[in-house]
């Protein structure tokens, strides 16, 4: 017996009835996560569609989970970053929304001060704890959407909140109605969902949620939180772990519209950046990070790294300005103060920076030989190279030849007798126990001193 699914206008079998299951117990998922051993993933094979939207965004938690593992911005930082989005986000408005506290005077100071730049992006929500202060401070902000943290595991229904799952779902329902009443449009943060009772819990809960929409005309979001991690992006993985399941579930078993879906990963495994876009190509609208990945433990999905999964995915950066993103990470370390690792992708003092010499050889005759891409254009970061003892005269020369501060050398050859007396001196440093890489400061003040004596 067939039926016509009005979501995928498709005649399909009828769905499955994933009712509540009001457990005694907590359902830990010992098979998957037995906490004295790694945590497992397993596998039955079951494959899912690709449905990746015409449409999907980029959504920001610098100024919420960004701020959860490290000292608070100041609201003239908050502004400074928050413009940079901006430009970032491009007139097309990728990166979609930035979500904000409103706890202290500071927080709300930002959001006025970010309000009062008029941008249309990224869109100003909010994070608050579940209560009638807390929905009437929103209200009193103009703040048209927040998110609400609804925990939908049973290692927090159980062990955090003290309740059974019905009473969870009856508490959450409540607090979604009560935002609801105040026009505010609701978030729900379905926290630890990859250690969820997906079928017997998080789809039953969600469909009350459609419910709920569908009786008051108000949208109800959901983003499906990866707290601590754990989901996978392998095709036939089982659930709770399977990003793709997840998503299934969500739009096809509870009835969530694909654009009110979206995704929070954490990075505990490295999965961040796969499990975001896993989550975007099986049917996700947007995916939520914190520039550089700062948040919790291991941090969010990386802000920049999904730019760059957009624009390989879609085939364009839809106007994005991504040299912006070098503006953000120097204003992270000469302002703010945070050390960015130098070998991060993309943002790294030493991202596009080789030391070995066939490299540098290579990068001397053509520059793509072995530079991800036109880094000049796209980072304002042109490509370089490190001097060392292995970095030889072609290193030498590339270093030369993209260092702004020897313009007046550009074009030197790696056999010119700069680079040969240069390369002799490099030798002597390391025949003599040198153990670190040339700086800049040193070279530049070798080049001087050989000028000079010309």
């Amino acid at each position: 017996m067939f039926e016509l699914n009005k979501r995928t206008n498709l005649l399909t079998s009828p769905e499955k009835n994933h009712l509540l299951e009001d457990r005694a117990e907590a359902n830990m998922f010992r098979e998957f996560f037995p906490y004295d051993e790694i945590p497992r993933v397993a596998f039955n094979d079951v494959h899912v569609p690709m449905t990746m939207q015409e449409k999907i965004y980029i959504t920001d938690t610098t100024f919420r989970d960004g701020q959860q593992s490290r000292a608070p911005y100041t609201t003239e930082q908050i502004v400074d970053i928050y413009k940079m989005l901006h430009r970032l986000s491009g007139p097309n408005g990728i990166v979609q929304q930035s979500e904000f506290f409103l706890y202290s005077e500071k927080d709300r100071q930002a959001v006025y001060k970010c309000r009062e730049l008029g941008y249309e992006f990224p869109q100003i929500t909010s994070w608050i704890r579940a209560s009638e202060k807390d929905f009437q401070l929103v209200k009193d902000m103009e703040i048209n959407e927040t998110g609400i943290l609804v925990s939908c595991s049973d290692y927090h229904i159980f062990h955090k909140l003290h309740m059974k799952r019905s009473e969870a779902i009856e508490h959450y329902t409540k607090i979604v109605k009560q935002c609801i009443d105040k026009g505010i449009i609701p978030r729900c943060h379905f926290e630890d969902i990859t250690r969820a009772d997906i079928y017997k819990f998080v789809v039953p809960f969600a469909r009350e949620l459609m419910r709920i929409s569908e009786e008051t005309k108000m949208p109800i979001k959901i983003r499906a939180c990866d707290t601590m991690g754990y989901g996978v992006s392998y095709p036939g993985a089982m659930i709770p772990r399977s990003v793709p399941g997840i998503m299934y579930a969500l739009h096809q078993y509870a009835g969530v519209p694909h654009e009110w879906i979206e995704w929070h990963g954490h990075n505990d495994f490295y999965r961040a950046v796969a499990n975001s876009t896993a989550a975007w190509l099986y049917g996700c609208n947007s995916v939520n990070c914190s520039l550089f990945g700062i948040g919790e433990r291991t941090g969010n999905t990386p802000l920049e790294a999904m730019v760059m999964e957009y624009a390989q995915l879609k085939g364009t950066l839809d106007g994005m300005d991504t040299t912006v993103i070098t503006e953000l990470a120097e204003y992270f370390e000469n302002v703010i103060g945070e050390k960015i690792p130098e070998r991060t992708p993309f943002v790294g003092k030493n991202f596009n920076v080789t030391r070995a010499g066939i490299h540098a050889d290579g990068l001397l005759k053509n520059e793509e030989i072995y530079n991800i891409f036109d880094t000049e254009k796209l980072l304002n970061r042109p490509v370089r190279v490190s001097i060392s003892n292995t970095s030889g005269l072609a290193g030498i020369a590339h270093w030369i030849n993209s260092n702004p501060d020897c313009s007046e050398l550009k074009g030197i050859d790696k056999n010119d007798p700069l680079c040969i007396s240069i390369k002799d001196w490099v030798d002597t440093q390391y025949e003599d126990g040198r153990t670190t890489v040339m700086s800049d400061e040193e070279l530049e003040e070798y080049i001087n001193h050989y000028l000079s004596q010309k």
